[in-house]
């Protein structure tokens, strides 16, 4: 049996690496519950999923906040609309595009170059010189590369 304080930390780290309100977050776990599987991949195959962390994933921001930002303000198209919804969970087939004219914007020309010798989601297929994104597949728990998480340890927590 782990202690709580390790469980809460392990949850304050989840959150604060996707952003995360309480709220939201727990919304998030018991989604996940319901879902069929374990809850805890569940989740964080749920939390990659979200819009933010695609366009973030694609190299589209250099941070998931700025990311963030980006769909917030109306920069980002899926599947050709404007979509300002950061927690708008992505689909097998979905494209996430980056609105012509930001293309040039010194912030996203930079986060397009740090990408590139970062490593790429498999379950994406990232078209870098055009700006856009295509989500090929559900990721899978072992495609979230995040600092080291132990997500049993949340579903432990909240299943006190």
């Amino acid at each position: 049996m782990v202690g709580y304080g390790i469980q809460l930390r392990e949850k304050q780290k989840v959150k604060r690496t996707y952003g995360l309100l309480e709220r939201q977050f727990r919304n998030y776990f018991e989604k996940a519950e319901r879902t069929k599987g374990p809850t805890g991949s569940n989740l964080m195959v749920m939390l990659e999923r979200r819009l933010d962390n695609v366009v973030y994933r694609s190299g589209l921001a250099g941070s998931r906040s700025q990311a963030r930002q980006l769909v917030l303000h109306g920069h980002i198209r899926v599947k050709g609309k404007k979509l300002n919804i950061p927690s708008y969970l992505v689909e097998v087939g979905d494209e996430v595009a980056l609105k012509d004219n930001m293309h040039e914007n010194a912030m996203v020309l930079e986060a397009r170059n740090l990408a590139q010798s970062q490593g790429i989601a498999p379950w994406l297929d990232i078209d870098r010189a055009n700006f856009k994104a295509r989500v090929v597949a559900m990721p899978r728990r072992e495609d979230v590369q995040t600092p080291p998480m132990n997500e049993q340890l949340i579903v432990e927590l909240y299943s006190k």
